[in-house]
């Protein structure tokens, strides 16, 4: 009886430490943070994963703080759920922060409890995924919480391109908590409640004098649309929560695996849509996401970054049934040309898909880089090499087809033939050449022109010719540097079967430490 009596005493003290757990910081600061708009650690993590697929990992864990009266405040937990489930049935390590325990303040042991969930997730090959929402590092602590950051970072660029890192931005971020997104591949914010910033509105007003809000400093629409931090802006907690889930679909569960494949039944793949898309006149602009949606399998498209540099689109969608990756030009922004943030933006999706095992699709429409003092003097020469770089050294399937424009050294950049792609499509359609035919006739034909009669309709003339000549895809053709010209209408079911045909492709790169990209 004495026997049974103490084991139901223990059992009674660990239901009693699995209730505490469950609390947080209590009834009056879970309300707290429902009046904000904001759900608790442990709500989000119910809408995240599959129906009852989440262990807890560390739920007991105490901090081991001593100053400034903070030993008399425990926690169980110390501000942060860690632990792995499933999403679509798949495995996940998850941590996330809670907000009604010290402001979801980093400390030793609540950084050592990430550590161990990031340390689980590379051994094992699963997706991380953050759900941040923390005040920064407890400044009663000091050194240690530094130091808990540190440890984090290590493990995020140990990671990267072995598992898939994600990280949802669903409250506060500052100061050196915002380099552990920043390393990961994924950032998703929360309009109106969630921000990121190294320095926060009143030290910006002390140093610079400059009056700033935190949404107008690092709000989700600022990193979605004028920094690019963010790749998702996100209208609440649950939409955020779905992108998340939404985007998991797209991608392995680390590097060595290949990129899903779902159950596709081929029929009747022609798309008669496409053959309209192009206009007439060459200047005239049209939105390439419609020959996007023309090409997928319908309503698959998920547009990554799409409120940054929208002169370029790239994005995931399911082609035959095949996860792809989509980098194309967008012909109705600036014209699609290439520029500083279009560059950096595809060359980072181009990384990431080819550290994944995800096939690439570009779409071309470009007629050249942005040309201007602000670019040179920001590093266009620089920023244009990473999208080159990221294509060339890619080693996933990759096939370009070229609708329109392909001029100069942009027609090099977005994936030609000669820096890797293995097979490259035009449409009837295509212009590939050095320039565009006006300025071509002006510099080729300048004597001729400037010597006419009639100067300007030699050069229109002169124009004409050159456009005959090079204005058209099959030039490019004969030297095998396009592998087939086809319709628009034939595009999908050209790219299925070439994706088909290319899914077992090997290509070894030299060994070495890593490459210089020129960052």
């Amino acid at each position: 009886m004495l026997q049974i009596s103490t084991m139901n005493k223990s059992f009674e003290l660990l239901d009693k430490n699995r209730a505490k757990s469950q609390e947080g910081g209590g009834i009056k600061r879970i309300e707290s943070q429902h009046k904000k708009g904001k759900l608790t650690a442990r709500e989000r993590l119910h809408l995240l994963l599959d129906e009852g697929s989440f262990e807890e990992i560390g739920a007991f864990v105490e901090h081991r703080a001593t100053d400034f009266g903070i030993e008399n405040e425990i926690y169980l937990g110390d501000g942060v759920v860690t632990g792995y489930g499933s999403i679509h049935g798949r495995l996940v390590y998850v941590f996330s922060q809670d907000f009604t325990v010290f402001g979801g303040s980093l400390s030793e042991t609540h950084a050592e409890k990430i550590c161990k969930i990031m340390d689980l997730a590379l051994k094992n090959g699963a997706p991380l995924i953050g759900l941040n929402d923390s005040g920064g590092a407890r400044i009663q602590e000091g050194v240690q919480s530094l130091g808990g950051y540190a440890d984090i970072f290590y493990r995020n660029t140990i990671a990267s391109g072995v598992i898939p890192q994600l990280s949802a931005i669903m409250g506060p971020c500052a100061g050196g908590a915002v380099y552990s997104p920043a390393i990961t591949d994924f950032i998703m914010m929360v309009e109106n409640t969630s921000y990121m910033f190294v320095t926060g509105p009143n030290v910006v007003k002390t140093v610079t004098h400059e009056e700033v809000t935190s949404e107008e400093l690092g709000g989700a629409h600022t990193h979605a649309s004028k920094s690019g931090v963010t790749q998702f802006s996100c209208s609440n907690e649950l939409d955020c929560i779905n992108h998340i889930k939404n985007l998991l679909k797209y991608i392995p569960q680390n590097c060595e695996e290949n990129a899903p494949v779902y159950p596709y039944e081929m029929g009747d793949e022609s798309r008669a849509v496409l053959d309209k898309i192009i206009p007439e006149n060459a200047n005239q602009p049209y939105d390439m996401r419609e020959v996007i949606e023309g090409i997928i399998d319908e309503g698959t498209f998920m547009e990554v970054h799409k409120d940054f540099a929208e002169n370029i689109v790239v994005g995931f969608a399911l082609l035959g049934g095949r996860s792809i990756g989509i980098v194309a030009n967008q012909p109705c922004v600036l014209a699609g040309v290439l520029d500083i943030n279009s560059s950096r933006k595809a060359g980072r999706f181009v990384r990431f898909c080819d550290c994944f095992n995800v096939p690439l699709l570009t779409l071309v429409d470009v007629p050249g880089f942005l040309p201007g003092t602000d670019q040179e003097w920001h590093g266009i020469i620089t920023n244009g090499a990473k999208l080159l770089y990221a294509f060339s050294e890619a080693t996933v399937p990759k096939i370009t087809v070229i609708t329109r424009k392909a001029y100069g050294g942009a027609y090099d950049v977005m994936n030609s033939k000669h820096i890797g792609a293995d097979m490259n499509f035009a449409w009837p359609s295509a212009e590939i050449a050095v320039m565009g035919a006006k300025g071509a006739a002006e510099i080729i034909f300048k004597k001729e022109i400037s010597e006419a009669e009639n100067p300007e309709a030699k050069w229109k003339e002169k124009e004409q010719e050159y456009m005959e000549k090079f204005a058209n895809p099959y030039k490019a053709a004969a030297r095998g540097f396009i592998d087939e010209v086809i319709k628009p209408s034939e595009t999908r079911m050209k790219l299925i079967r070439s994706f088909k045909m290319l899914e077992n492709k090997v290509l070894n790169l030299p060994r070495k430490k890593h490459g210089n990209i020129p960052l």
